[in-house]
């Protein structure tokens, strides 16, 4: 892929920010993350595939898909092949995602004990319904000793081995009810290794403008671990705006990065100083769409069916802004098996260039405000009732993720 200079349209946040970013090494207990960037982990995206993509153009974390702390310890089929890393990749990354923190001790012990990762993440900043009306995700700092103590029993685990445990999460349930700061200082005292904020709300769940002045807020207030920032980044100069403006020792690459593995090249030679970025022709992303195709035949044991099935949500981001006709993007959301794909792909133009900013900027459905889906009580008290505590004792059943 071709590499040029001309410099990438950037978002609200950003102008062009010239010259070298000196940002240090990330540091998480024993791991040293030179390029300071996470793959931010995304159900059915950031699985063993689209993190061999990521990590061949750029150094960073590679977080694996969100994982039930339940189906771990059930040892669910599904659940391991989320948490499989390919021999090469390193440090193996998992997060986690639990509202019982008996169940978030034996599942960090399981992957300790069985040396399936030198990394946890736990997943505090899920906005999505099913996970939120039952205490999870973005909802659940709110209960403010029900998130220490599952926090500290995942800390408590990992420790056992060196191996760090960090804490990804929202700002709060809405304005009203914002938990960022309580929770980053309770996980900082519980011993986790960083804290990455999203600067939205539940409540705003991919919609509007991250608020990076509440991330610079997270970052004044923990001085003495490090601060991940996380939201509205789909570019380098964006990363760079982001750690300028709000001081944040590394940042978390969500949707920006899908339909674009090349992204995390762009931000290592942002952190390195160049002004260098991928700008791919239609044939190359044509090549790469086929490539992920392939790789996810291998994450899913050779299952082309299904990796075939799963590859077809990915065409709209990859194809953004280039010249591809609806009726062929229409058929490639359709495409039954490799061989259908490679003959789909090879109507393309091979010469069609980089269309420029079209195939830039925000990825996906932004959306709209959506109301909290909460248990019934949930913002009364930052305490569990005892009809509460009940129901999230099942919470897990209900929430995909293996």
């Amino acid at each position: 892929m071709t590499a040029v200079t001309d410099a990438s349209p950037v978002s609200q946040h950003a102008a062009p920010v010239p010259g070298r970013l000196n940002l240090p090494a990330l540091q998480l207990g024993p791991l040293t993350i030179d390029v300071p960037v996470v793959l931010a982990p995304m159900a059915g995206i950031t699985n063993t595939a689209f993190r061999r993509l990521c990590r061949e153009y750029g150094g960073g974390l590679y977080v694996s898909e969100m994982v039930t702390a339940r189906a771990l310890v059930e040892r669910r089929p599904e659940s391991l092949r989320i948490i499989h890393h390919d021999p090469d990749e390193t440090p193996r990354s998992v997060q986690v995602y639990s509202v019982d923190p008996v169940t978030t001790g034996q599942a960090v012990r399981m992957l300790v004990e069985e040396d399936r990762a030198d990394h946890v993440d736990l997943n505090f900043g899920c906005p999505v319904p099913k996970v939120t009306k039952r205490g999870g995700g973005s909802a659940l700092p709110w209960k403010s000793e029900l998130f220490a103590s599952i926090v500290g029993a995942a800390v408590r685990e990992a420790s056992k081995k060196d191996i760090p445990v960090t804490v990804k999460m929202r700002r709060g349930i809405d304005e009203d009810h914002l938990t960022y700061l309580d929770a980053g200082r309770t996980a900082r005292d519980l011993g986790v290794a960083a804290v990455a904020l999203h600067g939205r709300t539940m409540e705003q769940h991919y919609s509007g403008t991250a608020d990076w002045d509440s991330i610079a807020r997270l970052r004044e207030a923990l001085p003495d671990i490090p601060v991940l920032g996380n939201g509205d980044i789909w570019s380098a100069e964006d990363a760079i705006a982001m750690v300028r403006r709000t001081g944040v020792d590394g940042v978390v690459i969500g949707r920006g990065c899908q339909g674009r593995p090349w992204l995390f090249g762009d931000l290592q030679n942002a952190f390195e100083g160049s002004d260098e970025r991928f700008r791919p022709g239609l044939a190359t992303v044509a090549d790469t769409f086929y490539r992920h195709a392939e790789l996810l035949v291998d994450t899913f044991g050779g299952d082309e069916d299904k990796a075939l099935r799963d590859i077809r949500k990915h065409v709209a981001w990859y194809f953004k802004g280039y010249q591809v006709g609806g009726e062929l993007r229409a058929k490639l959301a359709q495409v039954p098996d490799l061989v259908t794909l490679r003959a789909l792909l090879d109507e393309l133009d091979p010469t069609a260039p980089y269309p420029g900013p079209d195939a830039e900027g925000p990825r996906g459905r932004a959306g709209s405000p959506k109301r909290p889906h909460l248990p019934e009580g949930w913002l009364d008290s930052r305490e569990l009732n005892a009809e509460q505590k009940t129901m999230i004792a099942a919470a897990e059943l209900d929430v995909s993720g293996g």
